[in-house]
């Protein structure tokens, strides 16, 4: 059979058993052109990965041969997933939640007291049952109960405060007294505030950001834990700048002792906590990719604390490695574990290795220069 004949053959048979799609969950594509690009290939990836076709950005009112799987630029709503006949996990790569403020940072951290402003469906046993899962810390769905919020944290240090729909630090500031939380609450906006909420953290100092998180692709499944790493963006915010993950086949146990000390396996363990409260407190919840940053540092009494900062249930910083260690171990069944590096880097960088997987490499209009790529340790073999 000649190689025409045979990628035709392979095509249809594509076509036939389903396709993979991206999907901008409230109608538009991501606003940034290296996001656009980055969703495209993760697409890209997992069509390989299931045998799928890839068929781009979803298009409501098209017909599509076989099943179709979604990759949200976002979490979405049990609503748009009843729309689109998402049912479960094995639907997409993501996650669905019941209600909007559930696929943010607002849903970790208690009011501020009881009167405080919620959104429909807030749960308070979320953050009770969590415990010292979490930082000191409360969310907010007004400013005045902010501003209250950031008050009664200021009383035992500096406050960080959060826009909860931010993504990798950005956007986010310290407020060291009340005049400069009074100042940083002016500059966010009410309704963005009112429908959404803020979140308000105690600073920690010499921080270290761990990565815990597990995947779930047909009859792969894999979980992992890793180190985050900072870089400074075009403008000078310190933002994400990759992580370098270890990655073992199979569930969160298969993650009990890999941890090189003992601070990993606590990490693993407030994580898993985190997953185990969002399914019991939220019906209706479901993920196939999650991801749990956890920080680790000291707070101004000199302690050590550490906590889970924040969920995702969507395709994020961690998602190049984690596709290309799926890609191993479908490649390679007896492979156990493997290590995979993510790096962004803004401004001008070296060519990435040979060997990288390229998410991402040029000139974003809104971003500026930045370079997002994915490699594979190679002298991690199996365990």
């Amino acid at each position: 059979m000649s190689a025409a004949i045979s990628s035709a053959v392979l095509s249809a048979d594509a076509a036939v058993r389903g396709t993979v799609v991206a999907l901008a969950p409230d109608g538009s594509e991501p606003g940034c052109t290296h996001d656009r690009v980055t969703l495209a290939g993760f697409v890209r990836a997992i069509a390989r990965l299931k045998g799928y076709e890839d068929a781009g950005v979803y298009e409501p009112g098209r017909s599509y041969e076989g099943s179709v799987y979604f990759v949200p630029s976002d979490t979405i709503t049990s609503q748009q997933a009843a729309r689109l006949g998402i049912r479960g996990p094995s639907d997409l790569f993501g996650g669905v939640v019941p209600q909007p403020f559930m696929a943010t940072k607002a849903i970790s951290h208690s009011l501020v007291d009881p009167t405080a402003a919620s959104p429909r469906g807030w749960n308070p046993d979320f953050a009770a049952r969590l415990g010292d899962v979490l930082l000191d810390g409360h969310s907010a769905f007004s400013r005045d109960d902010a501003h209250r919020a950031g008050l009664r944290l200021l009383q035992k240090g500096p406050v960080r405060v959060k826009p909860v729909r931010g993504k990798g630090g950005a956007g986010q500031s310290v407020a060291r007294d009340a005049s400069e939380l009074q100042s940083v609450l002016q500059q966010l906006d009410a309704d963005e505030i009112e429908v959404h909420g803020v979140v308000l953290e105690e600073q920690l100092a010499d921080v270290r950001t761990f990565s815990v998180g597990q995947v779930q692709l047909d009859d792969l499944v894999a979980s992992y834990w890793g180190v985050q790493r900072l870089t400074r963006s075009n403008t000078g915010q310190e933002v994400f700048g990759g992580s370098d993950l270890t990655v073992v086949r199979g569930g969160f146990d298969a993650l009990l002792g890999q941890g090189p000390a003992p601070e990993f396996d606590h990490a693993i363990a407030q994580a898993r906590r985190y997953d185990e409260a969002a399914h019991a407190c939220f019906p209706g919840f479901f993920a196939s990719r999650r991801n749990y940053d956890v920080a680790l540092g000291h707070c101004t009494r000199g302690r050590w604390r550490s906590g889970v900062l924040e969920q995702s249930w969507r395709v994020g910083g961690a998602t190049g490695p984690e596709l290309a260690a799926l890609d191993v171990f479908r490649r390679e069944p007896a492979r156990k574990r493997v290590r995979a590096m993510g790096v962004e880097i803004f401004g001008d960088s070296p060519e990435p290795p040979p060997h990288a997987i390229v998410h991402y490499r040029g000139e974003d209009p809104k971003a500026g220069p930045l370079t997002k790529y994915t490699v594979v340790d190679p002298d991690v073999h199996p365990s």
